[in-house]
């Protein structure tokens, strides 16, 4: 893959660039980002082709929102498309409460689920506030899993609040696309066990899946994907470098599912570093091309918390990739056989 194309997204007519810009980087997860900065990767993005930018009201507990919205104040609105999400009520803090510690110098809200209607319609006139813009394209309801990503033998559907989306948010959703009001209704979740339940209860244009259908790990592939394929449902590949070991590689420290990466995965990791040194392609450019290699994959969205971080998920974008790489990951049990790669140079 050496330049930054386009994929429809389903019936909805909008055109996702391959590559996007996720929001959590310029919502301070983790630690801060310099607020000139997280504009200029913003502004830097739009320069180099990309036109999909993702964000969500609990990103920094709306600070990614507004961040995204200053940015592209000078930017063509028509021009790109962006995605956020309902399902979170930011709810004040007291002076003496404990801040959640995810998001740094974020305002002082905490987090609560709220799927229900009227929950919904405030989110969104909130974002559409945040944001300084008369409407979003696509929105998703967002983490109905409560954010787990589960591991081996845990249970998928913990915690799930299935029931309270779709007879809430979705309705809400599914009414505003039936207006013209957005163009595309979709899921945004770290786990892909109930998104099996969530495309046959209603017409979903998109699953926004962090984490699941990567190079380390394509356990969808074989019912849930197909699944999306016949119910014209395509995926936006969140977390494709799985919070950071396929960028890091599988030095000490490195994050799986936002936490510490458990030995079996670094074991993994290991070779399938050591196949791409083979190519001389970097771990992290295999990354973020495996997952544009399925049909209903339309974008994959890394986070960047700066310029230089952008400028490198770019480079790893471009650079062309030998179909032998594919073929020998395949080869040596790496890779699921039956999983679609990207063309080879």
């Amino acid at each position: 893959m050496t330049e930054i194309s386009s994929r429809v997204l389903g019936t909805s007519g909008l055109k996702l660039t391959t590559m996007g810009l996720g929001g959590t980087g310029l919502g301070n997860m983790y630690r801060a980002t310099d607020p000139d900065v997280a504009i200029a990767t913003v502004h830097t993005a739009f320069e180099r082709g990309i036109r999909y930018f993702d964000t969500a009201p609990v990103y920094g507990f709306g600070l990614a929102e507004s961040r995204l919205g200053e940015a592209i104040r000078s930017l063509p609105r028509d021009k790109i498309v962006i995605s956020s999400k309902v399902g979170y009520a930011l709810v004040p803090i007291s002076a003496d409460e404990v801040a959640p510690v995810l998001w740094d110098q974020a305002p002082a809200f905490r987090p609560e689920f709220d799927y229900s209607r009227d929950a919904v319609r405030r989110s969104i006139e909130d974002s559409l506030e945040r944001l300084g813009v008369d409407y979003i394209d696509m929105l998703a309801i967002h983490d109905p899993d409560e954010a787990l990503a589960f591991e081996p033998g845990e249970d998928p559907r913990a915690r799930s609040h299935f029931q309270d989306a779709m007879e809430g948010a979705y309705r809400v959703l599914d009414d505003l696309r039936s207006e013209g009001v957005i163009k595309a209704v979709g899921v945004g979740i770290n786990q892909w066990q109930m998104l099996g339940d969530f495309v046959v209860a209603g017409r979903f244009d998109y699953f926004l899946l962090a984490g699941r259908y990567t190079l380390l790990e394509q356990e969808p592939l074989a019912t849930l994907l197909p699944l999306c394929e016949q119910r014209g449902t395509q995926l936006v590949i969140g977390g494709p470098y799985n919070s950071g070991i396929l960028a890091s590689g599988p030095v000490n420290g490195a994050t799986f599912n936002t936490r510490s990466a458990p030995p079996r995965v670094i074991d993994k990791v290991r070779q399938l570093q050591a196949v791409c040194a083979r190519h001389d392609i970097p771990l992290a450019a295999a990354a973020l091309q495996f997952p544009l290699g399925h049909p209903i994959v339309a974008s994959v969205i890394p986070g960047a918390r700066s310029v230089e971080e952008l400028e490198q998920n770019l480079a790893f974008m471009r650079l062309p990739i030998p179909a032998d790489l594919w073929r020998d990951l395949k080869d040596e049990g790496l890779v699921d056989p039956a999983a679609p790669t990207p063309a080879g140079r």
